[in-house]
């Protein structure tokens, strides 16, 4: 330790004579370091630390699986079977999700509600924290209503009340008791505020009605596999039985940690494989530092090895020397990424899970010392192995010159070159396709204009419930929706106002779909068992999205009528209800047919028997997102449907008044109707910016690397090129001596610099061609190996490469043969 002690004193002592190496070589490091640091701290919190439940890793997510082997969401009765005869689980349930107008607390508030059947807290191991779990009477139908409420509503909006007995919360019309609160740490599913019972209302009676996420704990002793093999065999039980009633053939399970983060786990691995690129990229470039520093002591080294010191010594002293700068970057480093991780919030995704627990923690740390002790070891043994290469006799006899020129140590920062290249060509290819992808994206229409649109999103005003033959709630439902609406359309400026079930593009997978049926004979079934006996024939069937609107919702939007007509005035509760279809569900089931006049049924999706007539064609939008396409869609007309209770219907408006305008008028209406239902406002632009913010954070991460990659490539060239017209510097004046131009001089200089750049393109590209193929998920209309991006990034590391080359050669083309001659 005494003798790493020395050694390290020495390394400062050292580095103190080359301020310029010590500055480069530490900021170097701290930003790859820093970067890398960074980026974990997010895979830590969302991909790598355990769930905080009992036995996390025996918790999975369950799904119905189709013949063509996609996951669909449970129904009802499959998950009843699913629970009452599978033999691998300790306890499943089922959940979901919805924003609900909650009052009870201090004021109105939007908050996630989720339903849950009885298991779901077994499931998941966690109880409440305080008060109670539910109990029989509350899980049963009509049951007493009782809530559960998350630590933070808790302390937020019930003041942390010790006593909850008197605590009452209105969801949507419904009061319901507040009987238990949840642990500080307990958030599943993201973002809920408050559990209600799934048993209060009745099973939906369809097997095709996939509403419900499955979840389920699996038995101590039992794999996973044995688990889905267990519920695939439940599922073709129910497929010998029902037919082709039913969508599933199989089951599907995943650990709930995977499920959690989908598609999140491609992009951040992308990242931190992008930060681990630009570390290397930083590593080779103070190796190639290390290089001509080593080559400037070789004597110095030389009369070392002559005076008695050993090997071991020499590995020491590198070792202590790397460490000297390489401990200031790692530290600097860490606070370039604590400073990050503070900055992280205002760019991450609003849909990334579990990204409260992102924070420089204990792993963090541990990551961020591991990896500057990698990067001291490894900088610190090529060090020593490049001091000790070569001839003892011949570096005391050329002195400082031994590794200088065209030698071994020119071609080995050359190679060290090549590969900064090579990486940072990876990166930038990634970064160029995730930014064509983008703009992709944002070029794709998504069926109507979106500008100057302005978005209402409120809680469906309570109404009968699905089945039930209270009728005058669903009226009372549809006359206060149509006073909203005509009070919004009286607002000065205002040409249009529309109603919608869900937006389209960002209601992603709130938009529900489901099987329709053809009554090709115009008699509706009156029962749901009719119903299902009519579904078994497939021809009979056609599957497609259920949307709520009415008669102004495609003028806001702009959507344009193909054929027929939209919702009229006349389009009442007492009607014939009428239907309208896009053009994609037209091409698909009546293909070279004129669907206008034909009867169909979707009383499975809201609970009404009454059959629908279509009575117009519309334009296509993009439901479920820029990236999807266009889905088959059943439009139905709220004020002969009404609005489900729990659902998120929104109002759209356009006009020639200023969104903010509109927005306080529009808060004025609302108040006054519903009080006790807050509005979420916004700009349609603004829900395409919250859509978008998953893609732009990669985007965004990933092209601040490549930029900090491509800068440091930039350096290495720079330094290569640079070093080499020092080292060559008389040989240039002999050239210039015996005749050679400005021009020629150029063209050995740049040249030199553009044979490093076209073997690292043409290696990168190789490697890219390779790599690109895992980040295919993440593109939009842009193929992995677009020949485009190659050509773009190749032209742009080339020029990079060139303008690097091109400054060491202008001092080159201005030397003075004499002077040049009499260099040493």
């Amino acid at each position: 330790m005494d003798t790493m002690l020395r050694e390290f004193r020495h390394g400062l002592r050292t580095l103190t004579r080359s301020p310029g190496f010590a500055a480069v070589a530490v900021l170097t490091l701290a930003l790859g370091i820093g970067a890398s640091t960074a980026i974990f701290s997010v895979v830590d919190a969302v991909l790598l630390r355990a769930l905080p439940y009992p036995s996390p890793e025996r918790i999975v997510r369950v799904w119905e699986q189709t013949p063509n082997g996609r996951r669909i969401n449970l129904s009802d009765p499959n998950f009843d079977d699913f629970r009452t005869q599978n033999e691998a689980f300790a306890d499943l349930a089922i959940y979901a999700s919805w924003v609900a107008s909650v009052s009870g607390g201090r004021e109105p508030v939007r908050l996630p509600v989720a339903v849950v059947s009885s298991g779901f807290f077994r499931v998941l191991g966690v109880p409440p924290s305080r008060g109670r779990a539910f109990v029989p009477e509350e899980l049963r139908v009509h049951g007493t209503p009782a809530a559960i409420v998350s630590h933070a509503y808790w302390q937020r909006d019930l003041d942390a009340a010790p006593e909850l007995s008197s605590r009452r919360l209105n969801l949507d019309g419904t009061v319901y008791s507040v009987v238990g609160v949840m642990p500080p740490q307990f958030d599943f599913p993201p973002g809920a505020g408050v559990w209600i019972p799934r048993e209060l209302e009745p099973p939906l009676p369809s097997r095709t009605a996939h509403n419900w996420n499955g979840l389920g704990r699996i038995r101590e002793g039992t794999t996973l596999e044995q688990a889905r093999a267990n519920l695939g065999t439940i599922a073709k039980r129910i497929r010998a039985q029902y037919g082709t009633y039913v969508d599933l053939d199989d089951a599907a399970i995943q650990p709930l940690a995977q499920a959690m983060v989908g598609n999140v786990r491609t992009a951040l691995l992308t990242l931190l494989g992008a930060v681990g690129l630009l570390l290397l990229i930083a590593c080779a470039n103070v190796a190639g530092l290390l290089l001509a520093r080593a080559s400037a002591r070789r004597r110095e080294l030389a009369v070392r090895a002559a005076l008695g010191a050993g090997r071991g010594h020499m590995i020491r002293q590198f070792l202590a020397e790397s460490l000297a700068f390489t401990l200031p970057g790692g530290v600097l480093g860490v606070l370039l990424a604590a400073w990050a991780v503070r900055l992280l919030p205002a760019i991450l995704p609003a849909n990334l899970p579990r990204q409260a627990g992102v924070a420089i923690n204990a792993p963090v740390l541990l990551f961020a010392l591991a990896a500057t002790a990698a990067v001291t070891l490894s900088l610190g043994l090529f060090a020593a192995w490049r001091a000790s290469a070569g001839d003892l006799q011949e570096a005391l006899a050329t002195g400082s010159r031994g590794d200088a020129g065209t030698g071994a140590g020119q071609r080995l920062r050359g190679v060290l070159v090549v590969g900064e290249i090579a990486l940072t060509l990876v990166i930038l290819v990634g970064a160029g396709l995730l930014g064509r992808s983008f703009l992709r994206l944002l070029s794709t229409n998504p069926g109507f204009p979106t500008e100057d649109l302005v978005t209402m999103e409120f809680s469906a005003p309570p109404r009968s419930d699905a089945g039930s033959s209270d009728v005058s709630a669903t009226l009372r439902q549809i006359r206060l929706v149509d006073e909203a609406l005509a009070r919004l359309r009286a607002i000065p400026g205002t040409d249009a106002v529309g109603l919608a079930g869900a937006l389209p593009v960002a209601a992603g997978d709130n938009l529900p779909n489901g099987t329709f049926l053809l009554l090709a004979d115009g008699r509706s079934p009156e029962s749901y068992e009719e119903w299902n006996r009519l579904a078994q024939d497939p021809a009979r069937t056609g599957q497609a999205f259920y949307a709520v609107a009415d008669t102004d919702y495609f003028r806001a939007m702009e959507i344009p009528l193909r054929r027929g007509r939209v919702f009229g005035a006349s389009d009442d509760w007492s009607a014939p209800h009428a239907a309208l279809i896009n053009e994609s569900l037209a091409r698909q089931r009546w293909p070279g047919q004129d669907p206008i006049g034909q009867m169909i049924h979707f009383g499975n999706m809201d609970g009404d028997l009454r059959p629908l007539t279509i009575v117009g064609i519309v334009g296509d939008v993009r439901a479920r997102g820029l990236d999807a396409p266009p889905p088959p869609v059943i439009y139905v007309n709220y004020r002969q449907r009404g609005l489900k209770s729990g659902s998120l219907p929104a109002v759209v408006a356009r006009g020639a008044i200023r969104p903010t305008d509109l927005t306080a008028s529009a808060r004025a209406v609302f108040a006054d109707l519903v009080p006790d239902s807050p509005v979420k406002f916004s700009t349609f632009a603004g829900e395409m910016r919250v859509w978008l913010s998953d893609r732009r954070f990669v985007l965004l991460l990933v092209g601040t690397f490549a930029a900090a990659a491509l800068l440091l490539a930039a350096v290495g060239i720079y330094g290569v090129v640079a070093y080499s017209v020092a080292r060559r510097t008389r040989e240039i004046g002999v050239r210039m001596a015996l005749g050679a131009q400005r021009q020629d001089v150029l063209r050995l200089v740049v040249g030199e610099g553009a044979r490093l750049a076209a073997v690292g393109v043409v290696l990168g590209i190789g490697a890219s061609l390779a790599v690109t193929r895992l980040v295919s998920s993440l593109l939009f209309g842009v193929g992995a190996n677009d020949p485009t991006t190659f050509l773009l990034v190749a032209a742009v590391l080339a020029g990079v490469a060139l303008l690097a080359s091109y400054l060491p050669a202008r001092r080159a083309m201005r030397l003075d043969p004499n002077v040049a001659l009499r260099a040493e």
